[in-house]
């Protein structure tokens, strides 16, 4: 019993943080246009979040190591906090990045700490239930956050920002609070992105084209929407949608990845990626339902590509890496994160809104290319690790789901 309620304290962090950082990036976007920002700008604040990600994930663990989990936590969420409250201070947008860095060091820093906490926590009997039920607290959290969307954009700025903040300051207190005791801080994992190339090279071309997909969509997204007529409050539906569309793919696409080869479902996940951009531009002057239908379709296709490609990866190396592969792995998500959201608002500042799917289209087009090229340098492995969602979360997640893979493969 004690063990769930520290599961519970565990998971209320997790949606409370979700519901704070999940709504920050489409208000930044909206607000910030709203203001005068360009397309550039706004998708400069994106990259600026990843940005923070990058350095939460690589410091979290050393700042554990120092001060403990709890005190590790309530600083990463203390600096979330400010970074959100300082929004209402001065509009800027280099201002407004430096806040967004320190909103992604506190959401990469804020999962470290649960996803440490927690894999301490649980016992191979608990692992799976207690896996499962990170995972739809996190998804549905992130999916909530979409539909607050509209009605912060509705309100005075400083209200928004200042709901969002509450949020933020409010995931401090199940943690915090929290009568269990501390588990024993992890050591700091040595961070060799080499592991992952020297794995899969696939894999790596995967999960940067899923960091493209995603991180364009979910920072630039907003732009887009408002470029072709939404409201704010579909803007929140249109990146809902995207989310509920990436939720429903798992089941089926991690069947298809078990069944097959996994180089194939990657490609085939690209090709429909592909179409799915294609039909998403199409359907701008069709209506809104047709826009929020081809929003689900693009979060089926793309949202599963990380899982798949690291899957893949995991295929190739012996239990003794996973925990760095992960890492690895997650370091290259983070670098075509913080590309993908400025590169890709410059091109709808320079060529229109349709130039955002049309990047996203480019680097699908190129892993079907050199998926197609790598399948010529080597067979398939003959023994292979069961498909895992894989969320994109810290460096330590990994941690969470070797024992599962290892399980996995020796069942």
């Amino acid at each position: 019993m004690r063990m769930m309620m520290t599961f519970s304290a565990l998971f209320m962090s997790v949606a409370l943080l979700q519901l704070s950082s999940g709504g920050v990036g489409p208000l930044d976007a909206l607000t910030g246009l709203s203001q005068g920002f360009s397309s550039s700008e706004v998708g400069f604040l994106g990259s600026a979040h990843f940005f923070g990600f990058f350095i939460g994930c690589w410091w979290a663990p050393r700042l554990m190591g120092s001060v403990g989990h709890s005190r590790a936590y309530a600083s990463f969420t203390a600096l979330g906090a400010i970074g959100l409250a300082a929004h209402v201070l001065i509009t800027d947008p280099l201002f407004w990045a430096l806040f967004r860095v320190a909103s992604g060091v506190c959401v990469a820093g804020c999962y470290t700490v649960i996803e440490a906490w927690l894999q301490a926590k649980v016992t191979n009997e608990t692992r799976g239930r207690a896996m499962g039920s990170y995972r739809i607290v996190d998804m549905s959290a992130s999916f909530v956050a979409q539909f607050m969307i509209g009605s912060l954009a509705d309100m005075p700025t400083y209200i928004a920002y200042n709901l969002l903040t509450i949020l933020c300051c409010a995931a401090i207190f199940p943690l915090t609070l929290t009568k269990a005791t501390q588990p024993v801080t992890p050591t700091a994992m040595r961070l060799r992105p080499m592991i992952a190339w020297r794995a899969s090279p696939l894999a790596v071309a995967g999960v940067l084209v899923a960091a493209l997909s995603s991180a364009a969509f979910r920072m630039v997204g907003p732009i887009y929407g408002q470029e072709v007529g939404l409201a704010a409050s579909q803007i929140g539906y249109f990146l809902a949608a995207f989310v509920a569309g990436g939720a429903v793919a798992q089941y089926p696409v991690g069947w298809l990845a078990d069944k097959y080869d996994r180089r194939w479902v990657l490609i085939g996940l690209s090709i429909a990626a592909i179409i799915a951009c294609m039909i998403t531009v199409a359907s701008a002057t069709m209506g809104t339902f047709a826009v929020m239908a081809a929003a689900t379709l693009f979060g089926l296709t793309t949202f599963p590509v990380y899982s798949v490609a690291t899957a893949h990866a995991h295929d190739f190396v012996s239990s003794e890496d996973r925990v760095e592969l992960s890492a690895a792995l997650m370091f290259f998500y983070a670098v075509g994160a913080i590309a993908a959201p400025y590169t890709s608002s410059s091109l709808i500042a320079w060529y229109g809104p349709t130039a955002l799917f049309t990047f996203i289209s480019g680097g699908h087009l190129l892993l079907v290319i050199f998926g197609l090229g790598r399948m010529r340098v080597r067979q398939a492995p003959a023994q292979r690790t069961r498909y895992i969602y894989a969320p994109r979360t810290s460096f330590l997640v990994g941690r969470l789901l070797g024992r599962s893979r290892d399980k996995d493969q020796n069942e």
